[in-house]
C-alpha cells in the first residue's frame, strides 16, 4: 500500500514561525517559519517515506464559511507581514524541491485535504495528514491518520480511530457534530451557550448527531432541552463551520504528487538562504552543514538552541 503526505501548510507554517525567533538573512528576508517548515516537511518524509506528498494551503480569498458567518474568525490577529512574506517563499521552495502544492480560493486547505483524502482508492493508499488542526481528525478513517507535531518539531503523535475516541470520547466524523453544541472559541462559532466539551461529548455519543438529537429533544433534562432549543439555528450553523468539504472542485492529481526524492535545485535555494545545517541535513552533506556564518550575534544564541528542536 502507497503512502500519501498531505501538508497542512497554513497550520505548519504559523507553528513554525511561533515555535522559532524571527531570523532572518543577511539582506533582512525573514525566513524562520521556511526554516520550520523544511525542518519538519523533512522529518515527516523521512518517517514515514511516503511515495506522494502534497502541500495544501489557505487563499487570501473570503472562504463559504465567512459568507455563511460573518463573524467567522474574526477574533484572529491579522497575520505578521514577517510570517505572510514567507508564505511565496515557501511555495518557490516546494517547487524547486519537486513537491506539488495545491489551493483552492473560496475554501480551506482543510476542504483541499479533505476532497483529496477522499478522491484516492482506499484500499490502496494509507493517507498521513500533517497538521496541527484538530479539525482534520474528522478525516480519520481506517486508512486515513493524522499527524500532530509536539514539544515544538522534535516528536509527533499520530492519530487513529482510537485515539480520537480516547481523546474526545466520539468517533472521529462526530467532531462536526461535538462542536456544533460546544462551539469553537478560535474560529469564533457559538454552538449552544452553555453546552460544555464534556455534555456535548456524552450527548453526541448517545444521540450520534445533532440531528437526531433534534429529533429526541423530548427525552432530554429539562434545562438541556430549553438550551438547545434555544440555539437550534446556532448549533446547525456550527455543525456547517465545522464540516469539512470533501467534493470540491480541484486539479488534483495523483501524478502530480508523485515523490521521488528532493530535487538538486532546493539546495542551491537554501545555501541562497544561508540555511546551511538544513542544506546539509536534505542533502547528507556535512560540509554544508557546517558552514560558517560570520560570528554570530549574542540574540543568535538563543536561535541556535531553538533550532534544536527541528
Amino acid at each position: 500500500m502507497d503512502t500519501l503526505l498531505l501538508i497542512d501548510g497554513n497550520a505548519i507554517m504559523h507553528r513554525a514561525f511561533h515555535a522559532l525567533p524571527p531570523f532572518k538573512t543577511k539582506g533582512g528576508i525573514p525566513t524562520n517559519a521556511v526554516y520550520g517548515f523544511f525542518s519538519m516537511l523533512f522529518k515527516t518524509i523521512n518517517d514515514f517515506n511516503p511515495q506522494f506528498v502534497t502541500v495544501c494551503f489557505d487563499t487570501p480569498k473570503p472562504t463559504f464559511r465567512k459568507k455563511l458567518f460573518k463573524q467567522y474568525q474574526i477574533h484572529r490577529p491579522k497575520m505578521d507581514d514577517d510570517l505572510s512574506s514567507q508564505f511565496p517563499l515557501i511555495k518557490e521552495l516546494l517547487q524547486k524541491a519537486g513537491i506539488y502544492h495545491e489551493e483552492k480560493p473560496g475554501f480551506e486547505a482543510d476542504d483541499v485535504i479533505g476532497t483529496i483524502t477522499k478522491s484516492v482508492p482506499k484500499d490502496q493508499f494509507k493517507v498521513l495528514i500533517l497538521t496541527g488542526d484538530k479539525d482534520l481528525m474528522q478525516l480519520i478513517d481506517g486508512n486515513v491518520y493524522t499527524i500532530t507535531p509536539q514539544l515544538g518539531f522534535s516528536k509527533t503523535k499520530i492519530f487513529d480511530r482510537k485515539e480520537v475516541v480516547a481523546k474526545f470520547g466520539i468517533q472521529p466524523e462526530q467532531i462536526p457534530d461535538f462542536k456544533a453544541l460546544a462551539g469553537d472559541p478560535s474560529d469564533n462559532y457559538p454552538g449552544a451557550k452553555g453546552i460544555g466539551p464534556k455534555t456535548a461529548s456524552n450527548l453526541i455519543k448517545e444521540y450520534h448527531s445533532v440531528e437526531n438529537l433534534l429529533k429526541n429533544i423530548d427525552k432530554l433534562p429539562e434545562k438541556i432541552k430549553k438550551t438547545i432549543t434555544k440555539y437550534k439555528k446556532d448549533i446547525l450553523l456550527s455543525k456547517k463551520l465545522a464540516q469539512i468539504i470533501t467534493d470540491i472542485k480541484i486539479k488534483f492529481a495523483l501524478e502530480n504528487a508523485k515523490f521521488a526524492g528532493f530535487r538538486p535545485e532546493l539546495k542551491d535555494s537554501l545555501l541562497k538562504l544561508e540555511m546551511y545545517s538544513l542544506a546539509g541535513r536534505f542533502f547528507s552533506d556535512r560540509k554544508v552543514a557546517e558552514q560558517k556564518v560570520k560570528k554570530p550575534k549574542k540574540k543568535l544564541e538563543i536561535v541556535s538552541s531553538q533550532i534544536g528542536l527541528f
